[in-house]
């Protein structure tokens, strides 16, 4: 009997316990919780009603449907701001190829490989605004120093981004400049490797280009598969390289990246609910995409079971 009043009294305790658990835990992610609804998921189901209005923001809402979804797939610039912009994303790898060989060099035993590492980083934290003007100085005819050492190499200057066939590989230029933030991710992800597979594998004669993809780039492929994700992510939405370094998608079109024509024509046109349209569409883009890589390239990840 005392046994049994004792077992009672621990399973009240326990469920005093649980629910005291749980209401911490509600109370600590409240902060949270209210921003998510209020700032995004609200945001989004009130974009979703409006992908299917005609709202200017000044005249009452019409309800048209899908008529807006009908228009998209008939609007010559949704295809022209939709293949600029995967223009961009397909140098994606590029991207990632340089970080990862930047942060293999910053990750060997050299001197001065703090310093290296810090003047690797400066350009991320380099404000937007500031870091496009010196790259429309750079870019810059006349005085530019790009076409500066053209000159004196015996070239001719480039247009860079006031030339439609050059705007874009001038942008993906300008975004090489600030990998660093990529860098940081790959050079701690290469720290966390086995040192000892790779003596094992030393010893074994495997040579340094053996090691490094035999071992270096499994160990080390959540990162790889992580910035691949985020840098798709990211390319799609890509907005202020067109926005503030070619005049809102200049020269003819070259640069109007979809985010860019988003913007033009929410508070430019004040076509609100064809601009919530193509935002669902890019919404629907982004997640094919990234359930593609998933099923695909994220099987192949190795994940180190501990």
């Amino acid at each position: 009997m005392f046994g049994e009043i004792m077992i009672e009294k621990v399973n009240i305790n326990a469920r005093a316990t649980a629910r005291g658990i749980r209401k911490n835990f509600y109370i600590f992610i409240s902060p949270w919780l209210v921003g998510f609804i209020f700032l995004t998921l609200g945001p989004m189901l009130f974009s979703l009603y409006m992908s299917f209005t005609k709202w200017d923001m000044i005249t009452e809402i019409k309800w048209i449907g899908f008529q807006n979804y009908i228009n998209i797939f008939s609007d010559k610039d949704f295809w022209q701001a939709l293949k600029v912009t995967f223009y961009w994303a397909a140098f994606l790898p590029v991207g990632i190829i340089l970080s990862l060989t930047l942060a293999s060099l910053l990750n060997m035993n050299i001197r001065g490989k703090t310093i290296f590492r810090t003047i690797m980083y400066i350009p991320v934290i380099v404000p937007a605004v500031a870091n496009c003007l010196l790259w429309l100085w750079m870019f810059n005819y006349d005085y530019g120093f790009l076409n500066l050492i053209l000159r004196k190499i015996g070239l001719s200057p480039s247009l860079w981004i006031m030339h439609p066939k050059t705007a874009i590989p001038s942008l993906i230029l300008m975004s090489l400049w600030q990998t660093g933030g990529n860098v940081v991710i790959f050079l701690a992800a290469l720290q966390g490797v086995d040192k000892t597979l790779m003596e094992a594998a030393e010893i074994d004669g495997a040579n340094t280009i053996r090691r490094y993809f035999n071992i270096v780039i499994p160990m080390i492929s959540p990162a790889i598969f992580f910035q691949l994700i985020m840098g798709i992510i990211g390319a799609l939405q890509v907005f202020n390289q067109g926005y503030l370094m070619t005049g809102g998608g200049g020269p003819l079109k070259a640069t109007l990246f979809y985010v860019l024509y988003i913007y033009q024509t929410a508070f430019e046109k004040y076509q609100m609910g064809y601009a919530s349209a193509l935002s669902w569409i890019l919404f629907i883009i982004i997640g094919i995409l990234t359930l593609l890589v998933f099923s695909t390239i994220g099987k192949k990840v190795y994940y180190e079971s501990k």
